[in-house]
């Protein structure tokens, strides 16, 4: 079990309070799927991805990053068993999807560069660090060959 700091906490709370989600989760799995070309391979049946500016504009890439952040709000509202929540979630993207457990690595830190590019200056050095302890349980949660 993870144990967090009440500063960890605060400040994860605080991240996913404020958030955009209509913005930052299309901007990061955008940004994912633009600079790691070869993650796309998930997503064939979402149509034209075939430069930035179609993923960029993409409604399916926008509705699917959306998605993603629910699911970080999910394990937000338990962070205490995180992987307990994400064991369907698991089991569906390493069994059913068969996705690369470095796409979720990936996809966290094109994440947190959107937060951290949305949230300036207030992202400072225990900030990220607690926002990545956080991304880092999540994706080893998703990660079955962690189990």
């Amino acid at each position: 079990m993870v144990q967090w700091t009440d500063f960890e906490r605060q400040t994860i709370q605080s991240i996913f309070g404020k958030m955009d989600y209509d913005d930052v989760g299309p901007a990061a799995l955008s940004r994912c799927l633009i600079v790691y070309p070869w993650t796309q391979r998930y997503f064939g049946n979402f149509g034209n991805l075939s430069n930035a500016a179609a993923i960029q504009g993409n409604p399916k890439v926008a509705a699917h990053g959306k998605t993603v952040l629910q699911g970080l709000v999910r394990a937000v509202k338990n962070m205490d068993d995180i992987k307990a929540n994400f064991t369907e979630l698991s089991v569906l993207h390493s069994d059913k999807l068969r996705v690369d457990p470095d796409n979720f690595r990936l996809l966290a830190d094109c994440l947190t560069i959107v937060v951290a590019a949305r949230m300036g200056a207030a992202f400072t050095a225990d900030v990220q660090g607690a926002f990545q302890k956080f991304l880092a349980i999540v994706v080893c949660s998703l990660c079955r060959q962690y189990h």
